[in-house]
């Protein structure tokens, strides 16, 4: 039985795609994953599960999604080892200038190519840094995310399905699905 860390893309922004946490966790139970936990309001479930094929379950978790709720949200799945590996991974990690809540990992569903991250380089209009590991993208957003132009043009290039949590979360994720796992 392993930890798995779901994270929903654009549930419970502004007012769309609205879903109690209670439901969230309701549905996983109602999937076989067991000891669903959530965190904040922004779809971060953490659960157990005998499940290997994490695109067959993220599928399953999104069809359930719209099935219960009428929401088609993306959803993005990572162990709580591979999320060890992206912390281990944070190529801002010695810069102690670093302020963890401007600082996002983008978790896409596949490998960013090269040519995607060098257009995303060409088209920077700021002060952010971008850098790409695997599946994840990290974007440190010196001056906050609020007035950035980065998110959108990310979107138009990346052309993946992904979402992003800040630094606080990626680590508290990891935290709660080291507890469900012992």
């Amino acid at each position: 039985m392993q930890a798995v860390i779901a994270m929903l893309r654009g549930v419970n922004v502004g007012s769309h795609n609205r879903i109690s946490m209670q439901a969230l966790r309701s549905l996983c139970g109602s999937l076989g994953l067991r000891n669903a936990q959530t965190y904040v309001q922004s779809g971060n479930v953490v659960f157990t599960s005998e499940e290997v094929n994490l695109r067959a379950l993220a599928k399953r978790i999104e069809n359930a999604l719209e099935e219960e709720f009428g929401i088609r949200a993306a959803v993005i799945l990572r162990t709580a080892a591979e999320m060890q590996a992206v912390i281990a991974k944070n190529p801002f990690a010695n810069r102690k200038e670093i302020e963890p809540n401007k600082l996002l990992v983008t978790f896409l569903a596949e490998e960013l190519g090269p040519e995607a991250l060098t257009q995303l380089e060409a088209k920077r209009m700021g002060p952010e840094e971008v850098k790409a590991q695997g599946r994840e993208l990290y974007v440190y957003f010196p001056n906050g995310m609020g007035r950035s132009k980065l998110p959108a043009v990310m979107d138009r290039v990346l052309n993946k399905t992904g979402t992003a949590r800040n630094w606080t979360s990626v680590t508290k994720l990891l935290e709660m699905a080291e507890q469900v796992q012992h």
